[in-house]
């Protein structure tokens, strides 16, 4: 009986692991690994018209000839770097503002600082689509209040214009994303232990010194971590130019790389070419979310 026990104790804990360990895996090779493989295997081949076209059509293997063709597309190349522009815009402004709020809120001189909390976070519960067509209102002037205000004062703005609509849909994320990430930071601020915050009052530390020597290093892994999730966001970039590309002429079909990938599956009809756009972009995130770790892990803990 005593021989027993010990294998009893040691199965148990294997079995409890893989009980919480299966679920998960099958879940993440259906709905990640699944669809990566499929999206990767469909961008090798093509469907081509025997004939005069009057055949039934053939799918035929052309391993990287839809990528050819996506990087030969001078409008697919356009949204890319139109989507880079987007990033250098949205992610500084993203963990600039979302950091800004959350050491705002953990001073503890901020007014009615868990109501304030609430209110930040409210946006991220609204869905994209709906947000969009609420700030869609906002930007078109024969609807927008605040531009009749603005116009009537002699200030003629219209956010949906060419120079003007990459910002537009900057602050309709920021809106939406900002708390989400703001609870993130508010998370690592309130894991720091208060001690530490008691010497350096005791040694004359200023608040300002404070944060700058406390707070940010010690939340220097959350920072990195929304920032990658911002980053990844932004290359995901679909849902605010297909909503608001009615209301505009600033926004084509191939605004982004999914709006151009959507466009080639369901208007064109070509979901190879498409696939093969959307594992341009997938690429992109891996390399621009990977680089951006090795940078940050290639200086350790120096300074900001």
């Amino acid at each position: 009986m005593t021989t027993l026990a010990p294998r009893r104790t040691r199965r148990r804990p294997r079995a409890a692991l893989w009980a919480l360990l299966v679920p998960f895996v099958v879940m993440f090779v259906l709905f990640f690994i699944a669809p990566i493989i499929y999206a990767l295997v469909q961008s090798m081949f093509a469907t081509k018209s025997s004939g005069l076209g009057l055949g039934r059509p053939e799918t035929v293997f052309v391993f990287f000839d839809n990528y050819a063709r996506a990087l030969a597309d001078p409008a697919f190349v356009e949204s890319l770097g139109r989507l880079l522009v987007f990033s250098a815009i949205e992610v500084p402004l993203m963990v600039i503002t979302a950091l800004g709020l959350a050491l705002l809120l953990d001073s503890g001189r901020a007014w009615g600082g868990r109501f304030f909390r609430v209110l930040y976070f409210a946006p991220y519960g609204v869905p994209g689509v709906v947000a969009t067509l609420l700030w869609g209102f906002l930007y078109v002037p024969a609807t927008s209040p605040i531009l009749q205000m603005l116009k009537g004062v002699g200030i003629d703005v219209n956010p949906l214009s060419g120079d003007n609509v990459l910002f537009a849909i900057a602050n309709i994320a920021l809106w939406g994303f900002a708390g989400y990430n703001m609870i993130i930071l508010m998370s690592a601020l309130e894991a720091i232990p208060s001690e530490l915050y008691e010497a350096a009052r005791i040694d004359g530390a200023s608040a300002w010194s404070i944060i700058w020597n406390i707070k940010l290093p010690l939340v220097r892994p959350s920072v990195i971590l929304v920032t990658v999730f911002t980053l990844i966001g932004t290359l995901q970039l679909f849902v605010e130019p297909l909503v608001l590309r009615p209301l505009t002429t600033a926004i084509s079909s191939t605004f982004t790389p999914n709006l151009a990938a959507y466009n080639q599956a369901f208007a064109q009809g070509n979901p190879n070419l498409a696939a093969a756009m959307a594992v341009i972009v997938a690429l992109l995130g891996f390399a621009f979310s990977f680089g951006f770790l090795s940078l940050v892990n290639r200086k350790g803990n120096r300074a900001w």
